[in-house]
Protein backbone atom coordinates (compact mmCIF):
# COMPACT_ATOMS: atom_id res chain seq x y z
CA UNK A 1 0.00 0.00 0.00
CA UNK A 2 1.66 3.28 -1.18
CA UNK A 3 1.53 6.52 1.35
CA UNK A 4 -1.32 9.21 0.69
CA UNK A 5 -0.45 11.93 -1.26
CA UNK A 6 -0.54 14.42 1.60
CA UNK A 7 1.66 12.42 3.28
CA UNK A 8 4.28 12.40 0.71
CA UNK A 9 3.71 16.18 -0.05
CA UNK A 10 4.11 16.84 3.75
CA UNK A 11 7.56 14.57 3.26
CA UNK A 12 8.81 16.59 0.78
CA UNK A 13 8.02 19.70 2.03
CA UNK A 14 10.04 18.58 5.52
CA UNK A 15 12.97 17.54 3.35
CA UNK A 16 12.83 21.18 1.44
CA UNK A 17 12.45 23.01 4.68
CA UNK A 18 15.53 20.86 6.06
CA UNK A 19 17.68 21.55 3.57
CA UNK A 20 17.07 25.43 3.24
CA UNK A 21 17.57 25.78 7.02
CA UNK A 22 20.27 23.30 7.35
CA UNK A 23 22.64 25.49 4.27
CA UNK A 24 21.18 28.82 6.15
CA UNK A 25 22.55 27.92 9.45
CA UNK A 26 24.49 24.76 9.09
CA UNK A 27 24.10 21.25 10.94
CA UNK A 28 25.49 22.56 14.55
CA UNK A 29 22.78 25.59 14.69
CA UNK A 30 19.80 24.49 13.12
CA UNK A 31 16.52 23.52 15.23
CA UNK A 32 14.24 21.02 14.39
CA UNK A 33 11.56 23.77 15.43
CA UNK A 34 12.84 26.26 12.86
CA UNK A 35 12.23 23.15 10.36
CA UNK A 36 8.82 22.38 11.28
CA UNK A 37 8.17 26.01 11.08
CA UNK A 38 9.69 26.65 7.59
CA UNK A 39 8.01 23.56 6.89
CA UNK A 40 5.30 24.75 7.76
CA UNK A 41 4.07 22.00 10.28
CA UNK A 42 4.25 20.78 14.05
CA UNK A 43 7.70 19.94 15.23
CA UNK A 44 6.24 16.53 15.93
CA UNK A 45 5.04 16.43 12.62
CA UNK A 46 9.05 16.34 11.57
CA UNK A 47 9.64 13.31 14.24
CA UNK A 48 6.99 11.31 12.62
CA UNK A 49 8.23 11.60 9.62
CA UNK A 50 11.86 11.56 9.59
CA UNK A 51 12.61 10.43 13.61
CA UNK A 52 15.74 12.74 14.62
CA UNK A 53 17.62 15.84 13.32
CA UNK A 54 20.29 13.70 11.82
CA UNK A 55 17.98 11.13 9.59
CA UNK A 56 16.76 14.71 8.81
CA UNK A 57 19.76 15.81 7.51
CA UNK A 58 20.90 12.80 5.83
CA UNK A 59 17.87 12.55 3.73
CA UNK A 60 17.54 16.54 3.04
CA UNK A 61 20.98 16.38 1.38
CA UNK A 62 20.21 12.61 -0.04
CA UNK A 63 17.36 14.38 -1.82
CA UNK A 64 18.84 17.52 -2.98
CA UNK A 65 22.48 15.30 -4.17
CA UNK A 66 19.97 13.17 -5.76
CA UNK A 67 18.64 16.42 -7.47
CA UNK A 68 22.02 17.72 -8.62
CA UNK A 69 22.68 14.77 -9.86
CA UNK A 70 19.84 14.53 -12.21
CA UNK A 71 20.70 17.52 -13.65
CA UNK A 72 24.05 16.84 -14.39
CA UNK A 73 23.46 13.35 -16.01
CA UNK A 74 21.08 15.05 -17.94
CA UNK A 75 23.57 17.86 -19.50
CA UNK A 76 26.00 15.54 -20.34
CA UNK A 77 23.37 13.48 -22.03
CA UNK A 78 24.21 16.18 -24.40
CA UNK A 79 27.40 14.11 -25.68
CA UNK A 80 24.84 11.23 -26.83
CA UNK A 81 25.42 12.46 -30.56
CA UNK A 82 28.04 15.41 -30.71
CA UNK A 83 27.97 17.28 -34.11
CA UNK A 84 30.44 20.02 -33.32
CA UNK A 85 32.56 18.31 -30.89
CA UNK A 86 33.81 21.68 -29.42
CA UNK A 87 30.24 23.29 -29.42
CA UNK A 88 28.84 19.94 -27.47
CA UNK A 89 31.79 19.84 -24.82
CA UNK A 90 31.59 24.02 -24.22
CA UNK A 91 27.24 23.56 -24.14
CA UNK A 92 27.92 20.85 -21.08
CA UNK A 93 30.58 22.89 -19.68
CA UNK A 94 28.62 26.17 -19.66
CA UNK A 95 25.85 23.68 -17.90
CA UNK A 96 27.77 21.63 -15.85
CA UNK A 97 29.08 25.16 -14.21
CA UNK A 98 25.64 26.23 -13.80
CA UNK A 99 24.67 23.69 -12.06
CA UNK A 100 27.73 23.70 -9.78
CA UNK A 101 27.27 27.54 -8.95
CA UNK A 102 23.64 27.17 -8.20
CA UNK A 103 22.86 27.65 -4.40
CA UNK A 104 21.79 24.09 -3.99
CA UNK A 105 24.84 22.98 -5.40
CA UNK A 106 26.93 25.23 -3.32
CA UNK A 107 25.39 24.92 0.07
CA UNK A 108 25.64 21.37 -1.01
CA UNK A 109 29.31 21.09 -1.29
CA UNK A 110 29.48 23.17 2.23
CA UNK A 111 27.55 20.73 4.25
CA UNK A 112 28.43 17.32 2.74
CA UNK A 113 31.77 18.01 1.09
CA UNK A 114 30.55 16.16 -2.42
CA UNK A 115 31.97 17.52 -5.12
CA UNK A 116 30.90 18.08 -9.17
CA UNK A 117 32.78 14.45 -9.49
CA UNK A 118 30.51 12.66 -7.15
CA UNK A 119 27.53 14.10 -9.36
CA UNK A 120 28.48 13.76 -12.90
CA UNK A 121 32.29 11.92 -13.21
CA UNK A 122 30.74 8.42 -13.87
CA UNK A 123 28.40 9.85 -16.39
CA UNK A 124 30.84 11.48 -18.57
CA UNK A 125 33.25 8.68 -18.39
CA UNK A 126 30.52 7.17 -19.88
CA UNK A 127 30.40 9.33 -22.78
CA UNK A 128 33.97 10.10 -22.83
CA UNK A 129 34.75 6.19 -23.72
CA UNK A 130 31.98 6.04 -26.19
CA UNK A 131 33.31 9.29 -27.91
CA UNK A 132 36.77 7.19 -27.51
CA UNK A 133 35.37 4.46 -30.19
CA UNK A 134 33.84 6.49 -31.89
CA UNK A 135 37.11 7.85 -33.37
CA UNK A 136 36.14 11.61 -31.72
CA UNK A 137 38.39 11.74 -28.96
CA UNK A 138 42.24 10.11 -28.90
CA UNK A 139 42.31 6.14 -27.39
CA UNK A 140 42.50 7.38 -23.38
CA UNK A 141 41.24 6.21 -19.80
CA UNK A 142 37.99 7.70 -19.89
CA UNK A 143 37.37 8.12 -15.58
CA UNK A 144 40.72 10.08 -15.87
CA UNK A 145 39.87 12.18 -18.53
CA UNK A 146 35.70 12.94 -16.92
CA UNK A 147 38.45 13.50 -13.38
CA UNK A 148 40.71 16.06 -15.69
CA UNK A 149 37.82 17.92 -17.67
CA UNK A 150 36.06 18.35 -14.25
CA UNK A 151 39.44 19.84 -12.82
CA UNK A 152 39.57 21.90 -15.89
CA UNK A 153 36.06 23.37 -15.17
CA UNK A 154 35.63 23.83 -11.21
CA UNK A 155 39.71 24.49 -10.08
CA UNK A 156 39.24 28.11 -12.17
CA UNK A 157 35.67 28.56 -11.22
CA UNK A 158 36.55 28.18 -7.88
CA UNK A 159 39.97 30.14 -7.61
CA UNK A 160 37.98 32.72 -9.47
CA UNK A 161 34.84 32.37 -7.08
CA UNK A 162 37.32 33.54 -4.27
CA UNK A 163 38.11 36.24 -5.74
CA UNK A 164 35.74 37.67 -7.88
CA UNK A 165 31.88 38.66 -6.91
CA UNK A 166 30.60 36.94 -10.12
CA UNK A 167 32.78 34.21 -12.43
CA UNK A 168 32.51 34.19 -16.37
CA UNK A 169 31.37 30.75 -16.81
CA UNK A 170 31.79 31.04 -20.71
CA UNK A 171 34.95 31.97 -20.14
CA UNK A 172 36.25 29.17 -17.87
CA UNK A 173 34.14 26.84 -19.71
CA UNK A 174 35.94 27.71 -23.04
CA UNK A 175 39.50 27.74 -21.81
CA UNK A 176 38.14 24.60 -20.02
CA UNK A 177 37.15 22.76 -23.46
CA UNK A 178 40.26 24.13 -25.54
CA UNK A 179 42.74 22.84 -23.32
CA UNK A 180 40.77 19.25 -23.05
CA UNK A 181 40.37 18.84 -26.40
CA UNK A 182 44.27 19.55 -27.16
CA UNK A 183 44.70 16.91 -24.58
CA UNK A 184 42.23 14.29 -25.41
CA UNK A 185 41.06 15.94 -29.02
CA UNK A 186 41.93 13.33 -32.07
CA UNK A 187 44.21 15.59 -34.55
CA UNK A 188 43.54 16.49 -38.15
CA UNK A 189 45.46 13.94 -40.26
Amino acid sequence: MSAPRGRIDKRKAILDAAFTVFARRGYEQACVQEIADEAGVAKPTVYNHLSDKENLFRRATEAVADAVKADSIAVVERLRDPGDLSAVLTDVAVGLLGIYSDTRATALRRLTGQVASCWVGEALADRFARLCLAGRLRQCDPAVASEQFLALLTGPWEARARSESTVDIQAVADAGVDTFLRAYGVQPR
